[in-house]
């Protein structure tokens, strides 16, 4: 269904629109019985909003066959204005200049922005927002999951701000395309699902980043990682050793990525390659690769696992893959084995022992009929160093175990600890308490650090005492 004819669509009587006095979700009820029950009610003023950015948006795409297609911000706001006022004119409405103002900023809001949520996205202590239908919103501050109390108009006004993310790089979503994943221009991440996989209405997933990327004493700030560990895993970056960053959904292992990425060398080329690019490096030569879905045809998808065998040929100096989830595993296994040293890559896992053994499933997806020691061999001399991400229970992320990967003993890939996070109980308000410390364990890796040029002490290996019943770093 082209966006014209659902407008259209949108502009003829509803059959099955709420009657007056239709359910209203109450507050405190659970998630499922709010999104079961009815549509809440709409005010007047929503109604007639509604009406009026359905025969605007209608003008807008009539008007738009003669637009350059390089208007800025301001000159289309300016264009939206004047079809705004031309367009309450036809309706023969008469509003006060307040009202005007409002049902302006709501416009501009869907026609420029996001619509009601755009209040959330510039808010910086929102972490992710989760639009489950236009009537619920949670969002994460600092966290911790909370609903909102901002809401969407109606499905329409949803629809029409997931069709301006989508469409802004270059991706669709309709009936028969109804799934996608995008980004926002800075960077954050986009996921929409909508009906009939979706039996709730459109649902929108947005996880923020920073406008400024974090660097490393944001998360020593933050508690996620202490100096002496910054100081390790820094010293691995540059000395040129692939790692391997593993945790589980929203543990902030793309932070993490961004944060290693930031210690590689300026006059290094680096090729990066993600589903969709979220990676905020700040070195000059830096080449961005990004996936590609299938068209409509079902023709044309370029897949992660292409880009990494094309980046091999672009000559790279370090290869950072946003994350492994599929075959593409085995071709960044080759790439680390055969000189790429110093890449970086993601893993969904739990612990540094699992991640190793899900990247040998990834292998086996690849479809490549090797025995399960020649894939184990394969993994322990590309994987030098694994750092564990963990959201906790309160909400806070932490780097609970930086590893080494000793190499293959008998048939298991064998891994040592050498910085971890002991958690050791948690506070009457629900904090996690615990504290970071070094193993006692001497890398094997330290010799080749000092080699490098990349030395640190000895010192930073030594074992913290337990300070209990305080709370961690």
């Amino acid at each position: 269904m082209s966006l014209l004819d659902r407008v259209q669509k949108q502009q003829a009587p509803d059959p099955n629109a709420p009657p007056d006095g239709a359910y209203v979700p109450q507050a405190g009820q659970g998630a499922r019985q709010s999104l079961a029950a009815a549509t809440r009610t709409r005010t007047a003023f929503e109604l007639q909003a509604e009406r009026i950015k359905n025969r605007l948006q209608a003008r807008l795409i009539e008007d738009s066959a003669d637009d350059s297609g390089d208007e800025d911000r301001e000159q289309r706001a300016a264009k939206i204005t004047d079809a705004l006022t031309v367009v309450i004119a036809e309706m023969g409405l008469s509003l006060s200049k307040p009202e005007k103002q409002r049902l302006l900023d709501s416009v501009l809001n869907d026609f420029l922005g996001l619509g009601p949520i755009e209040s959330l996205i510039n808010d910086q202590t929102i972490t992710e927002i989760m639009v489950n239908g236009p009537d619920q919103i949670f969002v994460e501050h600092k966290g911790k999951l909370t609903l909102s109390t901002v809401q969407f108009e109606s499905e329409d006004q949803l629809r029409r701000v997931i069709d301006r993310i989508v469409s802004t790089i270059g991706r669709r979503i309709d009936e028969g395309s109804p799934m996608v994943d995008a980004r926002l221009k800075d960077g954050s991440r986009v996921n929409v699902i909508i009906p009939p996989l979706a039996l709730n209405g459109p649902i929108l997933t947005i996880r923020k980043f920073s406008k400024d990327p974090y660097k490393i004493t944001d998360l020593i700030k933050f508690g996620t990682i202490t100096d002496p560990m910054a100081q390790f895993v820094r010293a691995c970056v540059r000395s040129r050793l692939n790692m391997l960053v593993s945790g589980g959904t929203g543990s902030g292992k793309t932070t993490t990525l961004n944060v290693l990425s930031s210690f590689i060398p300026e006059e290094e080329r680096v090729v990066t390659v993600e589903d969709a690019a979220e990676l905020q490096l700040n070195q000059e030569h830096v080449v961005t690769l990004e996936s590609r879905p299938a068209t409509v045809e079902g023709r044309g998808r370029i897949a992660i696992r292409d880009l990494v065998v094309n980046a091999l040929r672009m000559r790279p100096d370090r290869i950072v893959v946003g994350e492994c989830r599929g075959g593409e595993a085995l071709d960044m296994l080759q790439a680390m084995n055969t000189g790429h040293d110093g890449s970086l890559t993601t893993i969904h896992a739990n612990s540094p022992r699992d991640s190793l053994n899900r990247l040998e499933t990834l292998v086996l997806m690849a479809g490549a009929e090797l025995p399960s020691r020649a894939i184990r061999e394969q993994i322990s001399s590309a994987i030098n160093v694994i750092v564990q991400q963990s959201r906790l229970r309160d909400g806070s992320r932490k780097i609970i175990a930086v590893s080494e990967v000793l190499g293959l003993h008998g048939d298991q890939v064998k891994v040592q600890d050498i910085f971890v996070f002991k958690q050791t109980g948690v506070s009457e308000d629900g904090k996690v308490q615990g504290y970071f410390t070094a193993t006692g364990i001497i890398p094997k890796y330290f010799d080749h650090l000092q080699s490098s040029g990349e030395g640190v002490g000895k010192d930073i290996f030594t074992p913290a005492p337990d300070p209990a019943g305080q709370g961690g770093h």
